[in-house]
C-alpha cells in the first residue's frame, strides 16, 4: 500500500464539496449565521465518555459547543459551524480521531422542533441515495423495551450489568450508564429499522450531558436529549440546552472528579450572563457521506485517514 496517497477517491471529495454547499445554502436561506471558533481551548470537554487530545498547554476541541454557546450568550443569534473536531481513541471503520462536525443552534426552539429540522436537512443531504427516508420517533425507554426487552427505568443495576456482560462477552467493570451504552450499541442500534431516520429521545437523567432534565408523565426524570440513527449508525446528538450556570458548574465538577482537567470557566461566566432558551445539535458529516456514497470505511470519505495523516 502506498501510504503517501490519499485514502479517498476524488469522487468522494466532489461529493463532500457538494454536501457542504447544500448545507451552506440550507442555512443561508434560513438566515442562520455561519461562524468559526478556535480549535484549541484552555479547557477540555468535561464529558467522561469523550477523551480529548492535549496540545501543549491547550486542548483540541471535541466539539465547538462551549465556544458557540459563549457567542449565543453574547447575542449572536441562530448559528452553525462546519469544523474539524478531535477525540482520542481507536481509529476504525466508523471512527477517525479527527473528523468533521456540523453543529447548529436555534434560539427559542424546542428540541422537538430541532428534530424536525434535522430530519429535513438529512433527507435533503441523502436524497441522491434515498428517494424517501421516513422518520421513526422513540423514547429511550421504548427503544430498550422494543429491541432489548428491558424496562430501563425499572431494571436494577445488576440486571443491566448482567445483560451488558452477556453482550460484551466480558466483565468490563462499568457503571450502570456504561452498561446501558453497551446494550444500546450491541443490541438496540443493530435492531433499529433500516433505511429510516430513527430519533431516540428522553435519555436517562444521568446521561443528560449539557441538556435540560425534566420529569416525564410517569414521574421519571429524563434528559431532553435526542440521538439520530440511520442503518444502525449514530449520526447526530442534540439537546434542549441547559441554561442554568450553577447546574452546569455542578455537572462539570461531578464529571471532572478524579481528573486533572480544568472546567471551562469562560462558559460558566457566559451562562451567568445568560444563555437564551435554545436547542442545539451536532451532526457527523463523515458518517453522512458514508451513507450517501454507500461506503464501508471512513477512510473512503476523508482525504487522508488516521493511518496516513
Amino acid at each position: 500500500m502506498s501510504t503517501w496517497r490519499p485514502s479517498a477517491p476524488r469522487s468522494a471529495l466532489v461529493a463532500r464539496q457538494q454536501l457542504y454547499r447544500t448545507i451552506r445554502e440550507y442555512f443561508y436561506t434560513r438566515d442562520v449565521l455561519e461562524v468559526e471558533t478556535p480549535l484549541l481551548s484552555q479547557a477540555p470537554v468535561a464529558d467522561p465518555n469523550i477523551t480529548p487530545i492535549q496540545a501543549g498547554q491547550h486542548w483540541l476541541h471535541t466539539s465547538p459547543e462551549y465556544a458557540m454557546k459563549r457567542m449565543l450568550c453574547a447575542g449572536y443569534g441562530d448559528m452553525y459551524q462546519i469544523c474539524k473536531v478531535f477525540r482520542d481513541g481507536e481509529a476504525g471503520r466508523r471512527h477517525n480521531p479527527e473528523f468533521t462536525m456540523l453543529e447548529w443552534y436555534r434560539m427559542g426552539w424546542t428540541h422537538r422542533q430541532l428534530m424536525d429540522e434535522v430530519a429535513d436537512l438529512l433527507q435533503q443531504l441523502l436524497a441522491e441515495r434515498f428517494s424517501t427516508l421516513p422518520c421513526l420517533h422513540l423514547t429511550y425507554a421504548q427503544a430498550f423495551t422494543q429491541y432489548a426487552q428491558l424496562d430501563v427505568h425499572q431494571c436494577n443495576d445488576q440486571d443491566i450489568a448482567q445483560r451488558g456482560q452477556q453482550l460484551a462477552n466480558a466483565d468490563l467493570e462499568l457503571e450502570r450508564d456504561g452498561w446501558l451504552d453497551i446494550i444500546m450499541s450491541h443490541q438496540v442500534e443493530p435492531a433499529l429499522p433500516h433505511n429510516t431516520l430513527v430519533f431516540i429521545d428522553e435519555f436517562p437523567a444521568s446521561q443528560a450531558a449539557l441538556a435540560q432534565v425534566i420529569t416525564d408523565d410517569n414521574g421519571v426524570q429524563v434528559a431532553q436529549r435526542f440521538e439520530v440513527f440511520l442503518n444502525g449508525m449514530e449520526l447526530a446528538n442534540g439537546y434542549q440546552e441547559l441554561t442554568d450556570a450553577e447546574q452546569q458548574l455542578q455537572r462539570f465538577q461531578h464529571e471532572l472528579q478524579g481528573t486533572e482537567r480544568p472546567h471551562d470557566a469562560h462558559l460558566i461566566a457566559a451562562l451567568e450572563h445568560g444563555l437564551p432558551d435554545c436547542a442545539g445539535v451536532a451532526l457527523g458529516l463523515d458518517r453522512v457521506l458514508l451513507h450517501l456514497l454507500d461506503a464501508k470505511h471512513i477512510a473512503q470519505v476523508v482525504s487522508f485517514d488516521w493511518s496516513r495523516a
